[in-house]
């Protein structure tokens, strides 16, 4: 069936639909991941956007439930250039339009994916609509008419309702090689050592898995949960998660994120590096088109040591905004963002990509290490 991606500017694309018909909006980003269109159609963070992805063939290695973020797509919807005819993967247990239908989820093909994102790094992210069933005009219309995503709050919509113990599968696979003989197993988890809090902001189970391989036991609770109540379960530390929205925007999660400070050892990771930074009293702005994909390249001051990271944003903390107190660790060298930073008195740190890359290189997995030396050290 025809469909037609329209921008709030008046730029429009057809193409053809699949999965779900019918009119969807949202903002429309990109992201330059070669793999792993569907960790980032589950990841809670595009929850209200529209994902353009600039690798020119999806859904060739079709949905894997091992390999999702979330219990269900997050998207808006999804623009490829091409949609592969066969999914072919020993672990697949359905095609992408079959995932996509079973979700209510409208995919676009046949759209001309580089023109796309080189006019959306031109003019910026920008509200847009993918329709089966409006003229080009009205597409246009409805992308005009649809909720920008500065001052958004999309925490509230992907916040898990209930306060759990995370005890899903995190033990890391080790893939076969037929070359030497190695039989695919999982390696087996290491002891607890830590107890945490996390707060979910739209968390991704990969971060989850990640914090259990380096020993920690996890409570994941509601973002709205009271620092009074997370500090009464006497964690080992809290942890901040990922999320989707506009960060200044969420003034309740700031709150209560400040009076945590100096309690206990704090690590965020994306939205929660940006509610820290509204917490030490620090501003974050909308970037023009976002970091989105697997080839950022950032720096740590402390090292000199350069790592290719994982992104997921479209927002960043302001440099001028930050007090004295704060130490920027890291930056993007792209375009000299805030990529980390450490308070010089609380044991509270965060980065803004993703240690955990779902998906992505693995360059950055030491932090999760450093959250456990921090914890030792607040401990002594």
């Amino acid at each position: 069936m025809k469909a037609i991606l329209a921008l709030e500017d008046g730029r429009t694309f057809e193409g053809e639909a699949f999965g779900h018909t019918g009119t969807t909006t949202g903002e429309c980003c990109f992201n330059t991941s070669m793999t792993g269109y569907q960790e980032i159609i589950t990841d809670p963070s595009y929850r209200g956007q529209i994902v353009t992805m600039t690798y020119p063939m999806i859904g060739n290695y079709g949905i894997n439930p091992e390999d999702a973020e979330s219990s269900a797509p997050h998207v808006r919807g999804l623009v490829i250039g091409e949609l592969s005819p066969v999914a072919s993967n020993w672990r697949s247990r359905q095609s992408l339009p079959e995932y996509f239908t079973e979700h209510k989820i409208i995919g676009i093909e046949g759209v001309d994916t580089r023109a796309l994102t080189k006019h959306l790094r031109s003019a910026g992210a920008m509200r847009s609509c993918i329709t089966t069933e409006l003229s080009a005009e009205e597409a246009v219309q409805a992308a005009k008419d649809s909720a920008p995503m500065a001052g958004s709050d999309f925490v509230k919509e992907v916040s898990t309702e209930s306060t759990y113990l995370w005890d899903g599968e995190s033990r890391e696979w080790t893939i076969p090689n037929t070359c030497t003989g190695q039989i695919g197993t999982y390696k087996e988890l290491p002891e607890v050592k830590y107890n945490i809090v996390a707060y979910d902001f739209g968390i991704k189970w990969d971060i989850l898995r990640h914090l259990r391989q380096a020993g920690f036991n996890v409570t994941v609770v509601n973002s709205r949960t009271p620092a009074e109540e997370v500090l009464a379960l006497k964690p080992d530390g809290v942890f901040l998660s990922n999320g989707p929205g506009d960060p200044a925007a969420l003034d309740y999660i700031h709150a209560e994120v400040k009076k945590l400070l100096g309690k206990t050892p704090l690590f965020g990771i994306c939205l929660g590096h940006q509610i820290l930074t509204h917490a030490f009293g620090g501003d974050t702005f909308k970037l023009k088109f976002g970091h989105r994909g697997g080839n950022q390249p950032v720096k740590d001051l402390r090292t000199g040591k350069i790592s290719i990271t994982a992104q997921n944003h479209g927002f960043a903390t302001d440099t001028d905004s930050l007090p004295d107190d704060v130490e920027v660790t890291h930056v993007n060298l792209n375009d000299d963002t805030i990529e980390g930073f450490r308070h010089k008195e609380y044991p509270a740190f965060s980065v803004q990509y993703h240690p955990e890359a779902a998906p992505g290189p693995n360059d950055a997995t030491y932090f999760f290490e450093e959250f456990a030396e921090l914890i030792e050290g607040n401990r002594k």
